[in-house]
C-alpha cells in the first residue's frame, strides 16, 4: 500500500514539475493544481494508512491520525481558492496581450535583446 501510495506521490510530482516548466499558461495551472494533488496525498499518507480505522483518539484502540485529515481538508480549499485567483489573473493577462505565453519580455523586446547579444 505505502509503495501505491509513494509511486502515486511521486507521479503527480513528476508530471506537475513538467508542466509547471511549460511556457504556456493552462499547462502551468494544472501542473500547480497536480503539484497540490501530491502534497495532499502526501499529507494524507503521513497520518499512517490504516484500512477501516476511526479518526478518533478517546475510546478507540486501533485509530488513525487525524491531524493530516484537517490539513488536507484545509489544504484543498485554500488550492480551490488559489486556482480560481491565477486562472482569472492568466484570463486577464491573455485577453491583454492576446497571448498566453508565461516570459518575462515580450517577443519583440526579446528579439531587440536578442539581436544586441550578438
Amino acid at each position: 500500500m505505502e509503495i501505491l501510495v509513494a509511486s502515486a506521490v511521486g507521479i503527480l510530482t513528476a508530471a506537475g514539475m513538467y508542466l509547471v516548466l511549460r511556457m504556456r499558461t493552462f499547462p502551468v495551472i494544472l501542473g500547480v493544481s497536480l503539484l497540490t494533488y501530491a502534497v495532499n496525498v502526501f499529507l494524507f499518507a503521513s497520518g499512517r494508512l490504516t484500512v477501516g480505522a476511526p479518526p478518533i483518539l478517546n475510546g478507540a484502540t486501533r485509530y488513525t491520525d487525524p491531524l493530516p485529515q484537517a490539513l488536507v481538508l484545509t489544504a484543498i480549499v485554500i488550492s480551490f481558492g488559489m486556482t480560481a485567483v491565477v486562472v482569472m489573473i492568466s484570463l486577464g493577462a491573455y485577453l491583454g496581450t492576446d497571448d498566453d505565453h508565461v516570459d518575462d519580455m515580450p517577443d519583440a523586446d526579446a528579439d531587440a535583446a536578442q539581436e544586441d547579444a550578438t
